[in-house]
């Protein structure tokens, strides 16, 4: 086995699941590819180095268990008899707590196996009995290694950001993982029985191994489980079962082995361990944080960005996705546009601080009078502000002349990649196709030439429920914009609001006069 090498999941942003599953095949050569809500799991050879160049994924974690979900009463349906004096609800309780320390420990020596994975990630010696030997290897990184300096802001948008992740992975999951602070009160109210596990079982660790080796539970539950125990009972239950097994210790403060994450929900039973102390979200190439670099990325990927090709934003704000493109894509030339001085300044600094100068050229401009010539650009990418530079009442109003100026720079052939707000996205076909209300109509009514496909789809198994992609070829779509064809439409979460990229394509130089 590589270093790198073993079986893996990563989080993804809601509508980002099928841009990472692409991402791992073609970045990764990764098999087994599966995807569900919000995480794609594969495997690969990869080195960490590879693996840290992820760039449509949240944060990446070693996989050391993934299950169907727990079961939440007696099996096949058989009633539960209480002990005398314990409710149904406790022997129930206790039931599920026994069958969950089962699932988590029943493997031990492929325990072993992937934290010595996860030790040669962080310059361990891989050998099985180091996992808890007594020259422990710190998670403390040094800044330079893993990060260039952040703002503040910068710090608290990711923060932000990485938080609406964990909380919109599924839909209408409860997020119930708690504050540091009380999971060192729970811990530290059974403290004695965590830091001697043999005080309530009798047991003692399994031979070769010593309590040097420290690491925290995170567990995050939802769904039949959330109703019966806390995500606290669990984890507790878990830490002590560890401490048990292996001789671990407990550390809430500064583990060795900074968090083992537990999910259990009505779809899944997931154990892993977190590869690297900050998400992959987090670019060290951006200083001021604007749009959600994931999904920049995904934006930029749909444009068709090859060698030479000239890419405008005509709206870049603080430069996300020009920056996001031009790290991906460094052999293409990029050109950002924007009204206000403020953003030209944070997207100059960005600019400086990734080293892209000679690559990105930023300019003033309206995107409604844009400064440049006809048939310019190959492809033209743009995050459409939501109600904060445009009112949301005259979105609608504004949009088709960004639109007519964006496709009279286009390039025939070349590709429009928007993100727009769901208000925008609901008026889109009136604005494209203007006055051909009927045709609107048609479309609106399911009888114009529409079909519904899986983004990017990722052959075949439990990815199929990532869906949501409607790809729309109307004649009628000419009736405004002669020369734009829509090529996809993509929903994504922007955290706590839905947003969706639009992909268009010019097909003839007819509509630029």
């Amino acid at each position: 086995m590589a270093a790198g090498g073993g079986r893996y999941f990563c989080t993804a942003g809601r509508g980002l699941e099928p841009f990472l599953a692409r991402e791992v095949r073609e970045r990764l050569a990764a098999t087994e590819v599966d995807c569900i809500s919000g995480k794609v799991f594969f495997s690969t050879e990869a080195e960490p180095s590879e693996l840290r160049r992820l760039r449509a994924g949240e944060r990446l974690f070693l996989l050391l268990k993934k299950h169907t979900p727990l079961a939440v009463s007696g099996n096949k349906g058989m009633a539960l008899i209480p002990s005398p004096g314990s409710s149904p609800l406790a022997c129930s309780q206790r039931k599920i707590l026994h069958d969950i320390k089962c699932f988590v420990i029943e493997e031990p020596e492929y325990w072993l196996d992937v934290v010595s994975v996860w030790r040669n990630f962080h310059g361990g010696e891989g050998k099985k009995d180091d996992v808890s030997q007594a020259n422990r290897l710190p998670l403390k990184r040094k800044a330079e290694e893993e990060t260039a300096p952040v703002t503040k802001r910068q710090e608290t948008e990711q923060a932000r950001e990485t938080l609406s992740e964990d909380c919109q992975v599924e839909a209408g999951e409860r997020c119930v993982e708690s504050e540091r602070k009380s999971d060192q009160d729970y811990w530290t109210e059974s403290k004695a029985s965590l830091e001697d596990p043999s005080r309530i079982s009798g047991e003692k660790p399994i031979a070769s191994e010593q309590c040097s080796f420290s690491f925290r539970v995170s567990c995050r539950c939802s769904g039949a489980i959330a109703k019966i125990l806390t995500s606290q009972e669990i984890g507790r239950a878990i830490g002590i079962a560890l401490m048990k097994q292996f001789g671990w210790r407990a550390d809430l403060r500064d583990p060795d082995l900074e968090v083992i994450f537990v999910h259990l929900n009505d779809i899944h039973s997931v154990v892993g361990i977190p590869l690297f102390r900050l998400p992959l979200a987090n670019r060290d190439y951006i200083k001021i944080a604007g749009l959600r670099s994931t999904v920049a990325w995904a934006m930029a990927s749909l444009a068709e960005i090859s060698a030479g090709a000239c890419v405008l934003d005509p709206m870049c704000g603080l430069g996300t996705i020009l920056l996001e493109a031009a790290k991906e894509w460094p052999e293409a030339c990029y050109w950002g546009a924007d009204i206000s001085d403020s953003q030209l300044e944070g997207a100059d600094v960005n600019i400086i601080t990734a080293g892209l100068v000679d690559k990105i050229e930023l300019f003033k401009a309206s995107v409604k009078a844009l400064p440049l010539p006809s048939d310019s650009f190959d492809a033209v990418i743009s995050d459409i502000p939501f109600g904060k530079k445009f009112k949301i009442t005259k979105d609608t109003e504004l949009l088709p002349d960004i639109l007519r100026e964006m496709e009279r720079v286009l390039r025939v052939g070349g590709t429009i990649v928007l993100l727009l707000s769901r208000h925008l996205h609901k008026h889109m076909d009136g604005i494209s196709q203007g006055a051909d209300s009927e045709a609107c109509r048609a479309v609106s009514r399911g009888t114009g030439e529409t079909t519904t496909a899986e983004a990017l789809n990722v052959s075949g198994n439990s990815s199929s429920l990532v869906k949501g992609v409607e790809e729309t070829f109307l004649s009628s779509r000419q009736a405004h914009f002669g020369s734009l064809v829509l090529d996809g439409i993509y929903g994504v979460s922007l955290g706590k609001t839905d947003a969706f990229i639009h992909k268009y394509r010019k097909i003839s130089s007819g509509g630029n006069q």
